[in-house]
């Protein structure tokens, strides 16, 4: 007999070495797994083998619903909780640790198709004056616009922006391109425009030396410096975008919003859905057109408010 909670180690292990899947989705993986394993201690089956098709799905419901302990979870974590369950009764019967598979049924729950919200470029930019000018003296001003200019400049996730390390920059002011680091590990060369490019230059050489040397011991590769010389974390990155939001009247942008913006302001500008699935490093084609939708939108509101005849 396997118990569930061996079962799911294994699984874990596989996914972060066999799998190569990135570091933040195993750890929430390990957490869905590890109320998974109780959900089913209590219900006194603690072995894969034990496992039925009603648990699972009631385990699903559970999520949902939420108990004492834990409060009713969004759909799209209740989703990624059953794929976590899932992987791990497929794997658990391809590895021989169990004899059936209880949980190939249950899907997970299908959430509500959301548009990526967008800003316009006059709210960007205004982002991006908040942040501070390439002129300024201070070490962090100059690290918060060429921060925020990075992002809405290449449509980076945050935590590609904050791993990024200076070799991975190469000699932008040559070659205008970097290097990132996407989910799972994949990477994709992204063009980097002139303002970023400025903004970059103007902190690297004036704004990162200051930063570097407060570092207390060996001084970070990173790009992105925090106030002690450390890598600046993605809370870190987060607080200077939405402390520059907030100052420029926009309190609702949240951390995709640059990246967001990046896309619809490409299409909109004319740009191919698949050379925009490539700056975003999409691995499918369907997961960049729900930015179409977006620039449908508009083209509907632009319409209804100029055409003649759009209303009888």
């Amino acid at each position: 007999m396997v118990s569930v909670t061996d079962g799911a180690r294994r699984y874990l292990q596989f996914l972060a070495v066999e799998r190569g899947l990135a570091g933040n989705t195993v750890v929430s993986y390990e957490r869905d797994l590890r109320r998974y394993a109780s959900f089913l201690r209590e219900r006194g089956r603690p072995d894969l083998a034990d496992v039925a098709e009603l648990d699972v799905a009631e385990f699903r419901a559970a999520l949902r619903t939420g108990d004492e302990e834990h409060p009713p979870l969004a759909v799209s974590s209740v989703g990624r909780a059953v794929v976590a369950v899932r992987g791990l009764h497929a794997f658990a019967l391809k590895e021989g640790l169990a004899q059936r598979d209880p949980a190939r049924a249950v899907a997970p729950p299908t959430p509500a198709r959301r548009l990526p919200k967008a800003i316009p470029l006059d709210a960007v930019e205004r982002i991006l004056d908040a942040a501070g000018s390439t002129e300024d003296s201070d070490p962090r001003v100059l690290r918060d616009r060429a921060l925020l200019e990075f992002l809405y400049g290449t449509g980076a996730r945050i935590s590609e922006a904050t791993s990024l390390d200076v070799d991975d920059l190469g000699h932008l002011a040559q070659d205008p391109a970097v290097l990132l680091s996407g989910k799972g590990g994949k990477q994709r060369y992204v063009p980097v425009g002139s303002y970023a490019v400025n903004a970059l230059g103007a902190y690297l050489v004036r704004g990162r030396p200051a930063l570097a040397g407060r570092a207390a011991r060996k001084q970070s590769p990173a790009v992105f410096l925090n106030a002690r010389g450390g890598r600046l974390t993605r809370q870190g990155a987060w607080g200077i975008l939405r402390e520059a939001a907030v100052r420029s009247g926009r309190p609702d942008v949240s951390p995709h919003t640059l990246r967001h913006s990046f896309a619809t302001h490409l299409l909109d500008g004319g740009a191919d859905i698949r050379v925009v699935q490539e700056l975003l490093g999409h691995a499918s084609v369907a997961t960049t057109q729900i930015y179409t939708l977006v620039t449908v939108d508009k083209l509907r509101e632009v319409y209804a408010a100029a055409h003649p005849r759009a209303f009888g």
